[in-house]
């Protein structure tokens, strides 16, 4: 007699913590027909086997590659055979790898500053950074035309209001850190309100502009893996609810 072996299934909130995003999220992609839970239990609970959790490590990569939630239904609907879509989840691993290598060498670069006693962003952005000092580092992260855009946006200000902005920005990053300290949930209304804050803050440096959905979830990411950012945020664990709380609003408000 043959036995039909086991499969792992895990909770919504097992899936959720492991992979660094909200149950509510979860729900969400559940709602667009993007992830689906592999059975729901008698009190509602939804599990996931394996090959959901492997649907959901592509849709988060094909996240950070700045994919909106349409497209990655288109990608992972056009992708039926198995092999060809390890293939692409091989490029995209790559491809992330080079990200955390540029990363790594960031860190490095901190390290090193440090130990030199130099001064380092996040110390600098309180106090008017100047720009052309980290040129560079821009430019390699987002482009040329991100430095040139910030660079007039800077330089165009007063004074006055150079250093009215820095006192939002102290403000801002002081309600993130007492917010994650008090253990709000990053769906929460009152973390919510300050992803809503924080968008307002980056399209203001932008001009006045919209902010993309992979500039705002890619930024929030790199205030995880960046430790200068992180900083501004409590250190990691701040840094991390920050993150998760604009994941949460980038879903719901920048399709």
């Amino acid at each position: 007699m043959s036995m039909t072996p086991e499969v792992n299934t895990y909770s919504i909130q097992e899936v959720a913590k492991a992979a660094g995003t909200t149950s509510r999220t979860l729900r969400h992609y559940q709602d667009i027909g993007l992830l689906m839970p592999s059975r729901t239990g008698h009190n509602g609970c939804r599990y996931y086997d394996d090959g959901a959790l492997l649907r959901l490590q592509r849709i988060l990569l094909l996240r950070q590659l700045g994919l909106g939630l349409p497209e990655i239904t288109k990608v992972l609907e056009g992708t039926k055979d198995t092999t060809a879509a390890l293939r692409g989840h091989l490029e995209l691993l790559m491809q992330e790898r080079d990200r955390l290598e540029l990363q790594i060498a960031s860190v490095k670069t901190t390290i090193d500053k440090t130990e030199r006693g130099e001064q380092l962003m996040a110390k600098e952005m309180f106090d008017g950074f100047d720009h052309t000092q980290y040129k560079e580092e821009v430019e390699e992260r987002w482009g040329k035309d991100a430095y040139a855009k910030g660079d007039r946006w800077w330089r165009g200000m007063s004074d006055a209001e150079r250093a009215s902005w820095k006192e939002q920005s102290k403000q801002l990053l002081a309600d993130w850190v007492a917010a994650g300290e008090s253990g709000l949930a990053a769906e929460s209304a009152e973390a919510q309100a300050l992803a809503q804050r924080q968008y307002d803050w980056l399209a203001s440096a932008n001009g006045g502009q919209e902010v993309s959905f992979g500039y705002f979830t890619g930024l929030g990411d790199t205030y995880v893996a960046d430790p200068r950012f992180g900083a501004n945020y409590g250190g990691e664990q701040g840094a991390t609810f920050v993150r998760d709380a604009m994941k949460v609003y980038a879903d719901e408000h920048l399709q």
